[in-house]
């Protein structure tokens, strides 16, 4: 029977202290430092060589849908009514309202040195030390809205703009495509700056600190966007009559692509599974 995964704010107190409880004590057994190792070792550019499965490439959606149910079924684990909730932040964008409340992910960090200093992933109550990052610093950093350049979150219409996009992704199957859902939601786009980032990496933006790298898992937020944008391919699936993930073959040999992305029916690393397998997972779980 498939489980459910909720909008952050219409958790009861009791299911916002269970998710909690769940994600610390994974972070006491170390498996949840072992997923932010994952995210750093394939958070590989389309600038470097070799493949690419996490970000700027066609499988940056299964492959995050497949991470989010990996670490939910270790919450699971710990507690079988736990699920990942869901942050949508076209409608709950205040960085003081729900998800950044004492009782779920704390609040912005301070003022200087980005520390996050409220909430149960705070450094100073003990027990969420940062062990994987490209830092030493050992607590949970944030910018919310980035105090030095600040940006908003995605809006509702930038959000619709990915949705209306009828094509899941596009030649050259890389971060400069301007067309297809795949990247209209992952968000690379022209130019530098604030306008250059979209939907998935101005939220990334938006948040700051720890969310700005590789090691982005370390901040539990993580967990409720990635929700939120598998949630959109769901939806975007079902307004446009379930079309497939592309490529469905993998690029030829004189292609530039060769051997860098993963086409439907090939193993998606580091998991035995492919994007096919993972485009209907509604026996799985369903959003409320």
């Amino acid at each position: 029977m498939a489980y459910t995964r909720k909008n952050v704010t219409t958790l009861t107190a009791a299911e916002r202290r269970r998710f909690v409880d769940a994600l610390l004590e994974l972070k006491r057994r170390g498996e949840y430092d072992e997923f932010v190792r994952i995210h750093i070792a394939y958070n590989k550019p389309d600038g470097e060589r070799g493949l690419r499965t996490a970000h700027m490439t066609p499988s940056f959606l299964p492959w995050h849908r497949k991470f989010v149910l990996e670490l939910e079924g270790a919450l699971r684990r710990v507690d079988p009514s736990v699920t990942v909730p869901y942050w949508d932040w076209t409608r709950d964008r205040s960085p003081t309202a729900v998800p950044w409340t004492d009782d779920l992910l704390g609040g912005n960090g301070r003022r200087s040195d980005r520390q996050v200093m409220t909430g149960p992933f705070a450094h100073r109550a003990g027990r969420w030390r940062i062990t994987e990052g490209v830092t030493t610093a050992e607590f949970l950093t944030r910018d919310l809205g980035n105090a030095r350049a600040p940006i908003q979150l995605p809006t509702r219409a930038d959000l619709d703009r990915a949705l209306a996009d009828p094509v899941y992704d596009t030649a050259p199957w890389d971060s400069t495509v301007t067309k297809g859902f795949r990247n209209r939601m992952e968000g690379w786009g022209t130019g530098r700056g604030s306008g250059s980032w979209h939907n998935h990496n101005r939220v990334h933006r938006w948040v700051g600190g720890l969310m700005l790298g590789g090691a982005s898992a370390n901040d539990p937020v993580f967990w409720l966007h990635h929700s939120f944008v598998d949630l959109q391919w769901t939806l975007w699936r079902q307004r446009h009559g379930n079309p497939r993930y592309l490529p469905a073959e993998p690029p030829g040999a004189r292609d530039a692509q060769h051997g860098r992305i993963v086409s439907r029916h090939e193993r998606l690393p580091p998991w035995n599974v492919t994007p096919d397998e993972l485009e209907d997972t509604s026996a799985i779980y369903q959003y409320v």
